[in-house]
């Protein structure tokens, strides 16, 4: 792709983290890497000689980004999240932060490419928009009024350690502004408010409109005009009360961890993927398109043979005309930046799928995590890992053996299976626990050091033909409060 990345420093006046430490999934045997016990190891076909990390190294790698916090009262006793990065910065960004209009909680997991500037643009922005448009009529009128006089704070995030350079804040200040005035003026005129589906639905795409627009905005350095041709999917969850909205743009995940009377995990999926697995969604893309480009729109599995994810924030390059690419693009990023086939624009939407859910005292957790993870273990894999975390037992994968296996070897997978059982899990962030036992769990139970410490070492221009950045968070629901909500 001709688009170059955007770098950290130019949208954040803090550095955004990221890893030092690049990480690949699965058995090392897999991918041709030796895997042997010395401290060093190779990979075939490239002159690499890599030292091993030690155990304190893998655990101070996979720990450099989680964060905990937990509340006092509410549906929610707490949240763990992490991060672990493959790109360089990492692209994907979270974010979580409870409405001051409204009281209810937001967590969202943005997964970005080309790039980390629209996936860290949204997380910084778009709850605000989300907040805005669940509020009443009154409420609405009432905070346009108050932003006309002074900058008015909407979101008390939680972890959130970076600005916005200061010219992008004041741009971003006065579009959130303006779809305020927008919707106070709609409501005066007798437009009714959106329930909570419609409500994400227009708050998605005024943020995407939002980002289009602001890209022709002569901003130095090309900012905006960045995070436009960069782009992102996203999950995000509203918690109110009982009351559980997940919105979906694109292939994160969000998953319901439930406890049976029979104390038996199940695993609830509440978001919708768009990517070509879901027939329907290709079905959908097609049905836009004249017949004639049927057989061009989605190639290799991909939008235009390029995008994975077939619904996205940003990524204005399947969007906009091709008189628009020609001049706001084409100038900085080259005549590649036109997709081939690109015939009938917009060919991408960030309008997303929502999903409802009414919490129950069954309902233990919620995990949202981008593909990183959903890569490597299943949705029922996560919710047994988590739950078996919350009782302090290391889970265990099913048992697999292997062909002509030995009885003494059987015997000693037995053995290794019933200690693990006993194992307090290493991590108490569940959020890194999934991470150690995604990329480093056995088939036989519990985390191979060797296999985790080869794969955490391998150098950057490597690691991403392997894995993805990964990002998670848990979210445990207060079973006590969520027993007394009403119907």
């Amino acid at each position: 792709m001709a688009i170059s990345r955007l770098t950290k420093s130019l949208i954040f006046s803090t550095n955004y983290p990221s890893s030092n430490v690049r990480n690949v999934l699965g058995s090392c045997r897999n991918f041709g890497i030796s895997c042997s016990s010395s401290s060093k190891f190779q990979i075939p076909g490239y002159n690499l000689n890599i030292s091993r990390l030690s155990p304190n190294e893998v655990t101070a790698a996979i720990r450099a980004n989680e964060y905990s916090h937990d509340f006092c009262s509410g549906p929610v006793k707490s949240y763990d999240t992490n991060q672990l990065a493959s790109n360089n910065p990492i692209e994907d960004t979270r974010a979580e932060g409870r409405s001051l209009l409204s009281d209810g909680l937001l967590i969202g997991v943005f997964d970005g490419h080309a790039g980390a500037a629209c996936a860290q643009v949204l997380a910084k922005r778009l709850f605000k928009y989300v907040s805005a448009s669940l509020l009443p009529a009154e409420d609405i009128i009432k905070l346009n009024s108050t932003l006309q006089e002074t900058e008015t704070r909407i979101i008390d995030y939680y972890n959130d350690r970076y600005e916005f350079v200061q010219e992008l804040k004041a741009l971003y200040s006065r579009s959130f502004n303006k779809y305020v005035d927008d919707l106070s003026k709609a409501y005066t005129s007798g437009q009714e408010v959106p329930k909570a589906p419609e409500a994400f639905i227009s708050s998605f795409l005024r943020l995407d409109a939002d980002i289009s627009r602001e890209a022709s905005t002569d901003m130095p350095g090309s900012k905006t005009l960045s995070v436009s041709m960069s782009g992102s999917v996203a999950c995000v969850a509203l918690i109110q009360d009982c009351h559980l909205h997940v919105a979906t743009v694109g292939d994160c995940q969000a998953v319901v961890g439930m406890l049976s009377e029979s104390r038996t995990w199940t695993a609830k999926k509440v978001s919708i993927e768009h990517n070509s697995d879901n027939m329907e969604e290709v079905e959908r893309i097609l049905s836009e398109h004249p017949a004639s480009e049927r057989g061009k729109i989605i190639e290799r599995e991909r939008l235009l043979g390029q995008l994975a994810p077939l619904r996205a924030f940003g990524d204005f390059r399947y969007k906009w005309s091709r008189d628009d690419l020609q001049k706001l693009a084409v100038p900085r990023y080259g005549r590649s930046v036109i997709a081939p086939h690109y015939e009938t624009p917009p060919y991408l939407t960030a309008k997303p799928d929502v999903v409802y859910h009414r919490i129950t005292p069954k309902d233990k957790f919620l995990v949202i995590a981008s593909d990183g993870l959903w890569d490597l273990v299943s949705p029922l894999q996560v919710v047994r890992m988590v739950g078996e975390h919350m009782s302090g037992k290391a889970a265990l994968s099913p048992l697999r053996l292997p062909h002509n296996m030995k009885l003494k070897d059987i015997n000693s997978i037995l053995e290794q299976r019933r200690e693990g059982l006993n194992k307090v899990p290493i991590d108490r962030n569940a959020a890194t626990h999934l991470i150690r036992n995604a990329l480093g769990g056995s088939e036989y139970g519990g985390v191979e050091h060797s296999r985790i410490s080869q794969l955490l070492s391998l150098p950057q221009d490597v690691v991403r033909l392997f894995r993805d950045d990964i990002t998670i968070t848990v979210v445990y629901f207060d079973s006590e409060y969520i027993s007394h909500c009403p119907l």
